[in-house]
């Protein structure tokens, strides 16, 4: 199976780099992007087959990665849509751009779409994916392979769910490292200089994460067990229920799901 991968910004040259580093497709990986110079480079690097045109590389693809802006989605269709065939597969990651939106452009049938999120670039992804019932068990086998290459993948069964997933994991990265930026302002408020102030926090992150996916407690009991009645951590953990942190986090998942809504009917 021969895979052509559009666009070599950091979430496509992320899944290129680690589906030809897996040699899921048998075959090396065509990675098409119009900068001559990154094309140039990776070229030189010998693991993809380099283009900057659609010429040569479409026609030649069984599947074919979308990892575009979402703006520039209309131009690249345009130009696409004579050089596709009825069989080819198109697995999108560009967020907030439907299953429909893709087959009318390009009068294609078979559309899958994903939702990456950052840490896929450090092989600690969540993508969640959306695989219409026109889509072969054999070919989602493979879409799945691939989009884990880069970490965990998670199929999805209602389209809306990549808008709620997008919400949870595909912009949770975001949240997680707003938390972070917290903890560092209140180290670097008692004197801890950056080195310092980030060992801290990271180990305590890494740490509290372990014991929540070895252990089989809710989040509000590993609470409890840190924090007894009275006591420093519970002052902490009274301070964030009275700001209403928590409240806060929900609230902005929600606001984060209605912009892709919003997104989508671009």
């Amino acid at each position: 199976m021969k895979l052509l991968v559009i666009g070599a910004g950091n979430m496509g040259l992320t899944y290129g780099r680690a589906i030809a580093d897996s040699q899921i497709m048998g075959e090396k990986v065509m990675i098409m992007d119009l900068d001559q110079d990154k094309m140039k480079t990776l070229e030189e690097e010998g693991v993809f087959e380099t283009y900057t045109s659609l010429e040569g590389c479409v026609s030649a693809a069984d599947i074919i990665m979308v990892a575009v802006k979402p703006q520039h989605k209309d131009g690249l269709f345009a130009e696409m849509k004579p050089m596709v065939r009825p069989e080819q597969l198109i697995v999108s990651v560009m967020a907030g751009v439907k299953i429909e939106t893709m087959q009318k452009a390009l009068g294609l049938e078979k559309v899958v779409r994903a939702m990456p999120n950052l840490p896929a670039q450090v092989g600690l992804g969540m993508t969640t994916y959306y695989a219409p019932e026109n889509i072969s068990e054999k070919e989602v086998e493979l879409v799945d392979k691939m989009l884990a290459s880069t970490g965990q993948s998670l199929r999805i069964f209602k389209e809306d769910d990549i808008n709620t997933s997008t919400a949870v994991s595909g912009s949770g990265p975001a949240y997680i490292f707003y938390f972070i930026q917290g903890m560092l302002d209140g180290a670097k408020h008692y004197g801890y200089d950056d080195e310092t102030a980030k060992a801290l926090v990271t180990q305590t992150f890494a740490g509290a994460l372990e014991q929540f996916k070895q252990g089989d407690l809710t989040p509000v009991e590993w609470m409890d067990r840190v924090a007894s009645k009275g006591g420093t951590t519970r002052a902490a953990l009274n301070k964030f229920d009275e700001e209403k942190i928590r409240e806060g986090i929900k609230k902005g998942m929600i606001a984060c799901y209605e912009r892709a809504i919003e997104l989508s009917k671009l």
